[in-house]
């Protein structure tokens, strides 16, 4: 390739990077090197590139080359920065030995720096992860504090989003959960007003979501994740930070009812981070796909995902314990959540424990270390003042209070939850709500209201496709005909297709989808051994069902 071909190739992967165009970047970007090597500002571009197309072992070499590349020429910050970014990634990965050797000849090249410079904001950051490893999360706050001062006063913003978004990270985690979101929030307010580097902008973005996510701050996760979305989908070929914004969207999925979307997400997830060889994501994605599975009653599929998940190095709780409970193993379900408590420290994550915990000791007719367990989630909502940890925590105080015998007390607790599951737009836990709500009227007395709340809570679960609480709310209601093994919907549906009415017009009466309705058909081929709607209608006349 001549000159005037390397400089082509130049400019045109220049333009495409400018465009976030990664793979013409990096070809264009790479043919170029081959011919003459590219100089360290260059070499910077084409190591950002490889590191959007989830080429992570590729880009710490660009940068090695860029690095000793602008060390020859002078120009030491800029090395300083490309071995900040090599020691704190081969930090992430746990390769503590080379990334302190790579952090150090960061350091012993700024020393050699006079007058103050950014890229001594930049050399604090290993020190709030120093401070954070050592229990000393005032020093990490502190730290990260003056790093984002020093990218104020230099208008680094890169600098400046990256500490303010770990300033508000150790925070929250240390218990100041409302000075943390607000610094979260303006490290997000950097990121969509202005310029950072791609590499910057994805880490802050999954960063700050993750965060929320783990105090159960559902609101700004949603925000935040639909902001995630939108940058990724304006990058046609962007790998990196994909897979993470497919699990974060996927976890609101599940949320949100969307069980076959969350699943897709999930499983698409997956297969992102096998790409890109990121074991603890993957693990994350099999855990979900897990927990919608179990939620549908596949049993077995989500048995296979949580011991996927636990292959990758993720304990696969409250997920394996509840579905140990489904499986009508409640001894397993007690001995894996105790066991799953007893060694979890962290407040958050033992808020995602605790419902669940309280679900089996009641199944077990343990009323007292329910109690404990559901006092020890109201101290944690208390502490976090979110809207979902104060829905979980009224869901199983009421649970509580049923199975104690105060269904008056059940009552109010249970529509509390009822109403914030339906506003944070939880389906599958507001029927799960409801249906705990229709049982503490039938222990007042009120039969209608019994009805009524387990109606609404069935249409949700047909909806939702929830197998598992559909055969619950069942036993609670009249037993069905045995011989037949049809659920009462299926009964319902069963009558008014052997009256000659199509699935629309059962929709119709019933006030379900069609949808909903061709599974219920095809759930009473199966059970009844027949592949006709005129051999279902037979059976039910033969059998006295109509």
């Amino acid at each position: 390739m001549g000159r005037s071909g390397v400089s082509d190739e130049l400019e045109r992967g220049r333009e495409s990077y400018s465009s976030s165009a990664w793979t013409t970047a990096y070809e264009s970007l790479s043919r170029a090197d081959e011919t003459a090597p590219l100089r360290p500002g260059d070499l910077e571009l084409l190591a950002t590139s490889a590191y959007m197309l989830g080429r992570e072992d590729e880009w710490m070499r660009l940068l090695e080359r860029a690095c000793q590349a602008y060390s020859e020429a002078g120009e030491a910050r800029r090395a300083v920065r490309c071995a900040f970014w090599i020691g704190t990634q081969l930090a992430l990965r746990g390769k503590m030995g080379p990334a302190a050797g790579w952090l150090g000849r960061a350091q012993r090249l700024l020393e050699r720096e006079e007058g103050e410079c950014v890229e001594q904001g930049y050399m604090l950051m290993p020190v709030v992860f120093q401070h954070e490893a050592e229990g000393d999360w005032e020093g990490a706050s502190a730290t990260a504090a003056a790093a984002a001062e020093i990218g104020e006063r230099f208008a680094d913003p890169d600098l400046f989003a990256l500490a303010v978004h770990v300033q508000g990270d150790v925070l929250v985690r240390y218990g100041r959960v409302r000075q943390g979101l607000r610094l979260l929030d303006e490290a997000m307010v950097t990121v969509t007003t202005e310029a950072l580097s791609p590499i910057v902008t994805g880490i802050v973005y999954c960063g700050v979501i993750l965060a929320c996510e783990e105090v159960y701050e559902l609101r700004r996760a949603r925000e935040w994740t639909a902001a995630l979305t939108r940058w990724c989908e304006r990058q046609p070929d962007l790998l990196a930070f994909t897979g993470r914004c497919l699990v974060h969207r996927a976890q609101l999925m599940c949320l949100q009812g969307a069980w076959p979307d969350a699943l897709e997400e999930a499983e698409r997830a997956s297969r992102r981070f096998d790409e890109a060889v990121n074991q603890a994501a993957a693990a994350k994605a099999c855990y979900l796909q897990g927990e919608v599975q179990r939620l549908r009653g596949e049993f077995g599929q989500a048995e296979e995902a949580y011991r996927h998940a636990s292959r990758l190095g993720l304990e696969p709780q409250p997920g394996w314990a509840l579905l140990r409970l489904a499986q009508g193993n409640a001894a397993a379900a007690d001995a894996a959540i105790r066991r799953a408590l007893g060694e979890t420290t962290d407040r958050p994550r033992r808020a995602g424990l605790l419902p669940a915990a309280v679900e089996i000791l009641l199944a077990n007719g343990e009323v007292s270390d329910a109690r404990h367990a559901c006092q020890e989630l109201e101290r944690i909502a208390a502490e976090y003042e979110s809207e979902m940890l104060r829905a979980m925590h009224a869901h199983v105080r009421g649970a509580v209070e049923l199975a104690a015998g105060d269904a008056a007390g059940a009552l109010k607790s249970l529509r509390e939850a009822a109403q914030v599951w339906q506003e944070l737009e939880a389906p599958y836990e507001a029927a799960r709500a409801r249906m705990l709500v229709g049982q503490a009227c039938r222990a007042l007395g009120d039969e209608d209201a019994f009805a009524l709340e387990l109606g609404a809570a069935r249409s949700l679960f047909e909806e939702l496709g929830a197998t598992p609480d559909l055969a619950s709310l069942d036993s609670l209601t009249e037993p069905v005909a045995a011989a037949h093994g049809l659920t009462a919907r299926e009964l319902e549906v069963l009558r008014l297709l052997a009256t000659g009415k199509s699935n629309r017009e059962i929709a119709a009466a019933l006030v379900i989808s069609e949808h909903t309705v061709a599974r219920h058909v095809q759930n009473i081929f199966t059970k009844l051994g027949v592949s006709s709607r005129t051999a279902a209608g037979a059976f039910a006349f033969e059998h006295d069902l109509v």
